[in-house]
């Protein structure tokens, strides 16, 4: 066989996956940076979950969507949402189809690693105030020394009032910080193993070091910094314990690299989803099976609670479709799950030049190749896992594949160097055929992760595909 016929073989059998970058038409490439530069922006003005439901909620209503609640009947074409508590955000596009037939979800989770207040957090020591805090998700706590947080959240008082405090985002505000110990005086804080480096009751950010004016009374600190937060928000101390305050870095999203290819910025995973699905959905007009975008809370925490993926609000909204479309039947919810097919809108680990020993290079995402397409999660022996049936994924395959959208195959590492789960289980258990679909992210769960540009718009174009699919 001629060297040319071995090529053209090997062109034709080998999966040979290569940047997404090359033969970029000037078009593509103006789409792809204008992309990103509008979930930059996104990004930059939604750090928390409650932020990212405001936010969408505001697009939604821009763009012809209403208040379930406002309709009484729903047609093919209808645009509708739900938000649950503020902290998730269910929408739709009524398909032509009976409901019953299945829904094309994409699912996504606006909950990102953070530091959390607790419930009393404010003390003074050493005539220096500062915040107790306990960490929410997984992170490398030595990752939130020493770097700009802003706080944001709200706080909630008996007589219903509603507090909402975002202090360290404009460049006019102040910052906090957690305090490392000086490397001089870190010998025994170095010894440690380096989970341990930094530990929880260590995260304790400093907020205030002028005295109250006034003798003969103690903690003059926390005193003073409790009057200025009285001034601006009229709260006490004790309204803390009915607060959600959260610590998230103070740090903008920007596009990163010589070449402005990547984005670096925090809450990537997932706010990279959340958005790309949401964006997906604007443009459906009217699909042949109702598109359902969901963007949901305490994905990183397990995802339990009255806003997390195994609550039954979900169910609810379906219900309520099923009902305003005239679909109502003794089995048609679990039919309804049964036909459906779901996205889960997740992120995966790109592989990392610097620990190439994580990684098997075969079966990893890549920056710059397109959306990660994982068809089981879980850790070690697939524990925890929830696999896409190999037909689904062909499904999938066809779809992208007929639109042009850039995807690789992916696991999360080495088979025994951990793992991780995504929602997609709760989909799953629900009786839907699911696999998860996102973008590779180095850096994933730090205060500043990083993201391609093309992998980043492969997402927003390969949900969209799948909901018109």
């Amino acid at each position: 066989m001629e060297n040319t016929d071995g090529k053209i073989l090997k062109e034709k059998l080998f999966d040979g996956k290569q940047s997404g970058w090359y033969k970029l038409s000037d078009d593509e490439l103006k789409n792809i940076f204008q992309y990103a530069d509008e979930y930059m922006y996104y990004l930059n003005t939604s750090k928390t979950e409650k932020e990212i439901v405001k936010n969408s909620k505001e697009i939604l209503l821009k763009n012809g969507y209403v208040d379930i609640s406002e309709k009484q009947e729903l047609q093919a074409g209808d645009k509708i949402f739900f938000v649950n508590r503020g902290r998730c955000v269910y929408a739709a596009v009524i398909g032509e189809e009976d409901i019953e037939r299945g829904l094309r979800v994409v699912a996504a989770h606006c909950d990102s690693p953070r530091i959390d207040l607790k419930l009393n957090p404010l003390y003074e020591d050493s005539e220096l105030a500062l915040f107790k805090t306990h960490y929410y998700g997984g992170i490398k706590k030595y990752q939130w020394t020493n770097i700009p947080l802003s706080i944001h959240g709200t706080i909630f008082k008996p007589n219903g009032e509603k507090v909402t405090i975002c202090i360290g985002e404009k460049e006019n505000e102040p910052i906090i910080t957690i305090c490392d110990l000086l490397p001089h005086l870190a010998m025994e804080q170095m010894d440690r193993k380096l989970k341990d480096g930094v530990q929880g009751e260590e995260l304790n950010p400093l907020v205030g070091s002028i005295p109250y004016d006034c003798e003969g009374i103690t903690e003059k600190v926390k005193l003073n910094i409790l009057k200025l937060l009285n001034d601006s928000y009229g709260i006490t101390e004790v309204d803390f314990t009915s607060s959600e305050i959260e610590l998230v870095p103070a740090f903008k999203a920007r596009s990163m690299g010589l070449d402005y290819s990547m984005i670096a910025g925090y809450g990537q995973d997932d706010k990279v989803c959340c958005y790309a699905a949401l964006r997906a959905l604007l443009n459906i007009d009217k699909p042949k099976k109702t598109a359902v975008c969901v963007i949901t809370d305490k994905e990183e925490v397990g995802f339990n609670g009255v806003t997390g993926m195994y609550t039954e609000t979900f169910e609810t909204f379906v219900l309520e479709l099923l009902e305003k479309t005239g679909n109502m039947k003794p089995s048609g919810l679990n039919k309804t799950f049964s036909n459906s097919k779901a996205i889960s809108a997740d992120v995966d680990a790109a592989y990392n030049p610097n620990f190439p020993s994580a990684f098997e290079k075969k079966n990893t995402g890549y920056l710059g190749k397109g959306m990660s397409l994982v068809k089981y999660t879980g850790s070690r022996g697939k524990s925890g896992a929830s696999e896409a049936p190999a037909e689904f994924v062909a499904e999938i395959r066809k779809i992208f594949e007929a639109e042009g959208i850039k995807y690789q195959a992916c696991e999360l590492g080495k088979v025994d160097k951990g793992g991780g789960g995504t929602i997609a289980l709760t989909l799953a258990n629900r009786g839907m055929e699911v696999v998860d679909l996102g973008v590779p992210v180095m850096g994933m769960h730090s205060p500043y992760e990083v993201t391609s540009k093309f992998d980043v718009y492969q997402a927003y174009k390969g949900y969209e595909a799948f909901y018109k699919a």
